[in-house]
C-alpha cells in the first residue's frame, strides 16, 4: 500500500511540474501587439482568462457595492452572473436582475476587478484585448490606479485610463490621464478620443506604454496619444510609483448617464480576451 501511495504521489508531482513547465513555455511565446515602441518585451504578468467559473483569485480582487460617480450598478463579489470565465475570455455582465444581496434588493448588478497587491508595476506596457458593449448608459473601463496613495487621494496620486467608453457616444473611444493639476473635475483634463465606427462589433487592442518621461496610448496597432512629463512637481506628474490595473463595467453615473440610460437593454456584456503586462528585459 505504501509503495502504491508513493508512486501515486510521485506521478501527481510530475504532472504538476509538466503543467507548470508547459505554462511557462507558453508565456515565452507571448509578444506585445505590433505597433508599439518595442522597448517593453518581457512578459511579467498576464491573465488569458482560460478555464471556467470565477476569475483567478490569485490575480484579481473585487470592489463591492455602490463605489463612485453616482453609478447605478451594485458591484458584486465572486458572483458568476457578473464576472465569468467563458470561452477563453472574462465576461463582465451588467444585469437588471434585482438580486437580493446582503439582505437588500440590488436593481442593477455588475463587477469591478483589480489587481492591487497581486499585480503592481512601475513603468511598462499594459495591454488588453476587449470588446465593448452597445447600450445607452454603459460605461466600461480598463484603467490603472495607484497601489498606494503616495501623494494623497484621488487625483493627487494619479489615474491612467487605458480605455473608457460610454454607450451614448458609441463610435468614440476615450483615453485619459488624471492628476492633481490636470483632471476633468477642474476642467483641465488631459486626454483624447478617437472615432471608430461600431467598436462593439469586434475585439480591439487597448494599451499604454508608460515611461518615466511620457505615456503613449495605443488603439490596435496605432499610437493615438502622448502625454509628456514636461512640468516640475508631482501635481502634474505623480507617476513615479507602482500602479495596478482595474477592469470594470459601470452603468449610468456622472458620465454614463449623461444622455440617459436604457435599463430595458440589459443584460449587456463587456468581454476581455486578455490583460498582459510587459516591462523592459
Amino acid at each position: 500500500m505504501k509503495s502504491s501511495i508513493t508512486i501515486l504521489a510521485t506521478l501527481l508531482v510530475a504532472c504538476c511540474l509538466i503543467s507548470y513547465t508547459s505554462a511557462q513555455e507558453a508565456t515565452k511565446d507571448i509578444k506585445p501587439h505590433p505597433g508599439g515602441s518595442g522597448e517593453f518585451t518581457k512578459l511579467v504578468w498576464a491573465d488569458e482568462f482560460d478555464g471556467k467559473g470565477l476569475p483567478d483569485k490569485e490575480k484579481w480582487s473585487y470592489e463591492k457595492g455602490y463605489v463612485r460617480n453616482r453609478e447605478m450598478q451594485y458591484y458584486t463579489v465572486e458572483r458568476v452572473e457578473n464576472a465569468e470565465l467563458r470561452d477563453g475570455t472574462l465576461v463582465i455582465t451588467a444585469r437588471n436582475d434585482k438580486a437580493n444581496i446582503d439582505g437588500e434588493e440590488r436593481a442593477i448588478t455588475s463587477a469591478s476587478l483589480h489587481s492591487r497587491g497581486k499585480g503592481d508595476w512601475l513603468y511598462g506596457r499594459i495591454e488588453a484585448r476587449a470588446k465593448v458593449p452597445s447600450c445607452l448608459g454603459t460605461w466600461p473601463a480598463i484603467w490603472m490606479m495607484p497601489s498606494k496613495p503616495k501623494y494623497g487621494g484621488w487625483p493627487k496620486s494619479g489615474e491612467i485610463d487605458i480605455l473608457e467608453h460610454v454607450g451614448y457616444d458609441q463610435d468614440k473611444v476615450h483615453f485619459n490621464l488624471h492628476t492633481e493639476k490636470y483632471n476633468h473635475s477642474k476642467g483641465t483634463g488631459r486626454g483624447t478620443s478617437i472615432v471608430y465606427k461600431n467598436p462593439q462589433d469586434d475585439f480591439h487592442i487597448f494599451a499604454v506604454e508608460w515611461f518615466e518621461d511620457h505615456i503613449d496610448w495605443y488603439f490596435d496597432d496605432q499610437k493615438v496619444f502622448t502625454i509628456k512629463n514636461d512640468e516640475p512637481g508631482w501635481e502634474a506628474w505623480p507617476l513615479d510609483h507602482e500602479f495596478h490595473v482595474k477592469v470594470n463595467f459601470a452603468f449610468g453615473g456622472a458620465w454614463g448617464a449623461a444622455k440617459g440610460v436604457n435599463v430595458d437593454a440589459l443584460p449587456q456584456e463587456f468581454i476581455i480576451d486578455y490583460v498582459r503586462v510587459f516591462q523592459k528585459p
